[in-house]
């Protein structure tokens, strides 16, 4: 079987309007696109002499992920996971300044502990005084909408969890609550509970 063509080939022009279109119905955007993408943005770091990187939501496919452990080596992948229910709630929450740009969430999570699932709870998010009459709702941000994304999940990338826990290099982690309570957690699930410390020493 022949290896799958460098990313820097799959190039296609898509203009925003059609980017914007599939994701506010919520599928994904294509395989080429994504890798067209990332080959460039992959590229232009490596010549600004950047020494790593972080992929947010990506790979999201199996052939996403085979084509990418072609092109550069991942040293991990973390596996952010939250009940649906609540997920559901935060996306629902989400809001948009529409003069700042800025992303706000309303959503005001507190979920009991019950049936073996941890209590989860998660602030929102508020926006100061002067953006809370300009807050508007994503198109994409419909019950509908993030429904389809889950299913689109569960049906394309959680095989993903399993092709990176067959290299070894997943981490899996639950979510406590938000920001706040999450980010030290995480920090030291990967075992850089002091980089706060040693950022705001270099600081």
């Amino acid at each position: 079987m022949s290896s799958p063509p460098p990313a820097r080939f799959l190039i296609r022009y898509i203009t925003r309007v059609e980017l914007k279109e599939i994701v506010n119905q919520g599928k994904l955007v294509s395989d080429e696109i994504v890798l067209s993408l990332l080959s460039k943005r992959l590229e232009a770091g490596e010549a600004k002499g950047e020494s790593g990187f972080i992929l947010d939501g990506f790979p999201r496919t199996i052939r996403q992920a085979e084509i990418l452990e072609g092109m550069i080596d991942i040293d991990l992948v973390v596996n952010l996971k939250l009940r649906e229910d609540v997920l559901i709630e935060k996306c629902l929450g989400r809001r948009l300044c529409s003069q700042c740009g800025k992303n706000f969430n309303m959503a005001s999570i507190n979920v009991k502990g019950e049936n073996g699932n941890p209590a989860i709870s998660m602030a929102p998010l508020l926006p100061p005084a002067n953006c809370m009459s300009k807050l508007i709702t994503r198109a994409d941000d419909t019950e509908e909408v993030v429904r389809e994304r889950l299913r689109i999940y569960s049906e394309k990338s959680q095989p993903v969890e399993d092709f990176y826990c067959s290299r070894g290099k997943l981490l899996e982690f639950d979510l406590p609550g938000g920001i706040p309570e999450s980010w030290p957690k995480l920090l030291e699930a990967l075992d850089l509970d002091d980089y706060e410390e040693k950022r705001s020493a270099a600081a």
